[in-house]
């Protein structure tokens, strides 16, 4: 009897098995085979039609049935005005790019297709806007995501740099690019600096008795290492390396803010907006919200995002963890089922 259970639930354990394999599968089919904003590519969305539409559910709410009334018959001769314009060509774009950065700046890749596709209908009466939250990080990778920006003012199109929470460091090696930088009064402002951290294991590894050994070609080739001892000659050498971006740093921001007095914001100091206004970081003070509606008075504004296809490990790895998140969600129910008749 014993053994005929044992059998019998080796059985229902790989029962159990394959029916779970087979419905991951199935899930996993399913989720492959959905379509929507993963699939990659530019999405546009007009800011004018977002901010009328918010307007309109509010004043709805507010308003009687007659005024409701009334209200639709003067938003429909409006729309019908805007496309008229639209369809000639009467108003100008502006064309919005939102960028959050982090240290390796990888949201370059999809800033360079955004720019790239501004740069084919852009015209020198529209004008892009930089939504800029990046608080800096590898140098390389900042100083492409500022060449990008550099296509726009080279072909001549106004480009506004606008930041609500913060553009230091290398974020502000992007933002000085623009032709205007807009702050809100508390985002952080500056950090014109270089910074290289590196710890050093060496005293740990030499008490363990673990020799470390660092063989090169080139006198220069490596200088403050994270296990071998360091010297004051290897320091210098760093602390060179770091002069010498610091000096370009200071030179791109010279180029195009040559008012400011970069001796003194090239410390590696922040300061909040207020004050960044006051030293020539930015040149006016408002948020993001307050510029971009007040532009949809006198122009289409487009907002820009583009996303890339994701890779096959991407799309699997995505559609297990859905998959996976659906069998929870079902498993959670059928027991809640099973307790609350």
């Amino acid at each position: 009897m014993v053994q005929f259970l044992l059998d019998y639930g080796l059985f229902l354990a790989k029962a159990v098995t394959v029916v779970a394999a087979v419905a991951a599968i199935v899930a996993l089919s399913v989720g492959l085979s959905r379509k929507g904003p993963a699939a990659g590519g530019l999405r546009i969305e007009k800011l004018n039609d977002k901010y009328r539409d918010l307007r309109q559910q509010l004043r709805h709410a507010l308003l009687s049935k007659a005024e409701r009334k009334k209200e639709l018959k003067q938003e429909k001769k409006q729309r019908k005005l805007e496309e008229h314009a639209h369809g000639t060509d009467a108003r100008r774009r502006v064309y919005v790019l939102e960028f959050k950065g982090d240290i390796r700046a990888t949201a370059v890749p999809a800033l360079r297709e955004e720019i790239s596709a501004i740069l084919g209908v852009a015209s020198k009466t529209d004008e892009v806007v930089l939504c800029l939250e990046n608080f800096g990080g590898a140098v390389h990778e900042h100083g492409l995501a500022a060449s990008q920006l550099k296509r726009l003012r080279d072909r001549s199109i106004p480009l506004t740099a606008i930041v609500d929470k913060g553009a230091a460091s290398g974020g502000y090696l992007m933002a000085c690019v623009a032709n205007r930088i807009i702050a809100a009064p508390f985002a952080v402002i500056g950090s014109i600096g270089v910074i290289a951290q590196v710890p050093n294991f060496h005293r740990l590894l030499e008490a363990r008795g673990v020799d470390f050994e660092q063989i090169t070609a080139g006198r220069y080739k490596r200088t403050v290492t994270m296990f071998g001892e360091n010297t004051d000659a290897d320091r210098a050498k760093l602390r060179e390396e770091l002069e010498e971006v610091h000096t370009l740093f200071k030179q791109v921001v010279t180029t195009y803010r040559p008012d400011l007095d970069i001796e003194a914001v090239a410390t590696g100091e922040h300061w909040y907006g207020s004050r960044a206004l006051e030293l020539k970081l930015v040149d006016a003070l408002e948020t993001s919200d307050d510029y971009l509606q007040r532009a949809t008075e006198s122009a289409d504004v487009f907002r820009l995002t583009f996303r890339a296809r994701p890779t096959l490990q991407q799309r699997v790895l995505s559609a297990m963890r859905a998959g996976a998140d659906e069998a929870a969600a079902w498993v959670s129910q059928r027991d809640l089922n099973g307790r609350f008749p």
